[in-house]
């Protein structure tokens, strides 16, 4: 699926803000790095080539593509803009693209981090029940890892209700 993507198509649906103890280029090293990805994404890793229209990837322990997805914005350590894509055609075809955006801003001895998942038509809460259980718990386990230097564990599954409208659209689980 390739057109072009114009970020003021997207209206945020999803936004999550957190405060680290950590300086601004350590966070932007955090969210675009394998290395610290795998800590705190449950073995997920992050790989990006940090231009406009790089690549952007979330690789699962396997090596397997996870997400794809391209740099649309990219203004390190200030923000971070990039198409989100599960391996999940159905998905996306319905759903249709998603942009994930990173805003990292001082704050005092601290950085505010605030998470955007953006999207170009209305999705149903149903449907954005899982970046709503979802984002917190990786944005959280980021703080941990940067902050004490241990990640958390959090076991999830995705949320029923997620899974039950996606099969009232016709999407199936891959």
């Amino acid at each position: 699926m390739s057109r072009t993507i114009n970020p003021g198509d997207f209206k945020p649906a999803i936004v999550y803000t957190i405060y680290i103890a950590a300086p601004p280029e350590k966070v932007w090293q955090a969210l675009t790095s394998a290395e610290f990805s795998r800590h705190y994404f449950s073995g997920l890793a992050v790989e990006a080539d940090l231009k406009v229209g790089g690549a952007f990837s979330v690789r699962a322990p396997d090596g397997s593509v996870h997400i794809g997805g391209e740099v649309i914005e990219c203004d390190p350590p200030k923000r971070l803009t990039v198409t989100w894509n599960l391996n999940w055609p159905a998905l996306v075809e319905k759903l249709g693209p998603t942009l994930v955006t990173y805003e990292i801003e001082p704050a005092g001895e601290t950085v505010r981090l605030t998470m955007l998942q953006s999207h170009d038509r209305e999705i149903s809460d149903d449907i954005l029940s899982g970046g709503r259980s979802g984002w917190p718990a990786i944005l959280s386990s980021l703080k941990s890892l940067l902050e004490t230097g241990q990640a958390l564990t959090i076991k999830m599954a995705p949320p029923e209700r997620m899974l039950a409208a996606l099969k009232e659209m016709g999407i199936g689980t891959p």
